[in-house]
């Protein structure tokens, strides 16, 4: 094999650069490195006499950095094809992760040069686009999962959505499980909860809006888009991971109209541990592709991240231009509109104002028990979730807020906040 490492070389405007950690077996990391750079760009485990000189120096990828276990390696944008994730995310992670010569490996990052960028469409909404359609201009929204995840029917289910938007929930959203069972069919569902929405929005004077989990074989996906159409929703949910790159970028091309919320149900199978893919890298490509918003975690709760990470992946997605520190890359996104991070996982009225403190006003707070799971019902929990989002929001603390509101103080003492 060639050598690629070369800790003198200046990444160009051009490079695809790859940040990874590396722990390799019986040999240096910087002999991992060259493997790792060779096997996912132009070369192979042997030498080969079919790789040409004029190849070497048109494709060459270069390991300009290693420092302990941290490695970064710059790939010409000519190695890769345009407007195509599945094929860039086969060479940078791909068969490298089958590597003998590797304990552990595990991608932490991805800067994409402008070429690339500008080959993908990005969000159709954004931040910006998804406050306007709802007319909250500053403050976070609030969503909630109807529980139990599974199991209630298409009246039930709307019952309850129509109970999470009275009390307040800007948004409800399907559990990523829920898609067209027998007991719940998708069609019927989505009818009955819209008309829900409307009801609400009426009672409530405020803009109210449905996240049904169009989740499943492309050409179905795009029926169940059409159909949320004809209905005038406004939303689409997808499971990103276990859908695929290849069948979001397709629900992306066809979402006219539609805003596009991701789950990324399955990620830890990619993010847990120090083998796979991070969350990061998993946020980065799905904004590039143009989801609208995207979980990032919880910072508490039963789905916790780490602070650190969770608010670095939110500041990384909401920005058109991220700084050096303390990201891991910095990336301009040029023409990609920012995704609104979203927050869920074990999440009560009582953790919304150490959530906001954290990540900022842009942010989407999703509570699926912590509303459902209040003592005097849904409705009864969705006020508590509101009033604490809003003294939270004003600066008002959650003891003296409780005062106003009995449903709070109810919720407060469940969660023994």
């Amino acid at each position: 094999m060639k050598s690629y490492i070369d800790t003198k070389y200046k990444p160009t405007a051009n490079d695809l650069i790859a940040e990874f950690t590396v722990h390799p077996k019986d040999i240096t990391v910087k002999k991992a490195a060259n493997h790792i750079a060779g096997e996912s760009s132009i070369d192979t485990w042997s030498d080969i006499q079919t790789l040409s000189k004029s190849i070497i120096k048109r494709l060459k990828p270069s390991v300009f950095y290693i420092k302990k276990n941290t490695i970064k390696i710059a790939y010409p944008s000519a190695l890769f094809e345009m407007g195509n994730i599945p094929q860039i995310m086969s060479s940078v992670a791909g068969n490298i992760f089958g590597m003998k010569m590797l304990k552990t490996l595990r991608l932490e990052d991805i800067h994409f040069p402008k070429k690339i960028i500008n080959s993908f469409k990005g969000p159709r909404f954004g931040i910006e686009g998804i406050r306007k359609l709802l007319n909250v201009k500053e403050r976070p929204l609030l969503g909630t999962i109807i529980k139990p995840k599974i199991g209630l029917n298409s009246k039930q289910h709307a019952n309850l959505a129509l109970q999470s938007w009275i009390g307040g929930v800007d948004i409800v959203k399907d559990d990523e499980n829920l898609t067209d069972q027998t007991f719940n069919r998708f069609k019927n569902r989505v009818k009955l909860t819209l008309k829900a929405r409307n009801k609400a929005e009426i009672i409530t004077g405020e803009r109210k809006v449905y996240m049904p989990n169009i989740t499943a074989e492309t050409n179905e996906m795009l029926k169940r888009m059409d159909y949320i159409r004809s209905m005038h929703g406004r939303y689409a949910m997808i499971d990103i991971l276990t859908t695929g790159w290849s069948g979001l970028q397709t629900v992306r091309d066809h979402s006219h109209g539609l805003v596009l919320h991701a789950h990324r149900a399955g990620h830890a199978a990619f993010t847990k541990g120090n083998n796979g893919i991070s969350m990061l890298t998993i946020a980065k490509i799905a904004r590039l592709i143009g989801v609208d918003q995207i979980h990032v975690g919880a910072i508490f709760g039963k789905m916790t991240g780490s602070k650190k990470e969770v608010k670095h992946i939110g500041e990384e997605i909401e920005d058109r231009f991220v700084n050096e520190k303390p990201h891991v890359l910095a990336q301009k996104w040029y023409n990609i509109k920012p995704t609104f991070p979203v927050c869920s996982g074990g999440l009560h009225p009582g953790l919304i104002h150490p959530l906001i403190d954290a990540m900022g006003h842009n942010v989407i707070i999703q509570l699926g028990g912590g509303i459902h799971g209040h003592p005097n019902g849904t409705l009864a929990g969705a006020i508590a979730a509101r009033k604490a989002l809003e003294a939270s929001f004003e600066g008002i603390p959650l003891k003296q807020a409780e005062k106003d509101y009995k449903e709070l103080e109810i919720a407060l003492k469940k969660w023994k906040h």
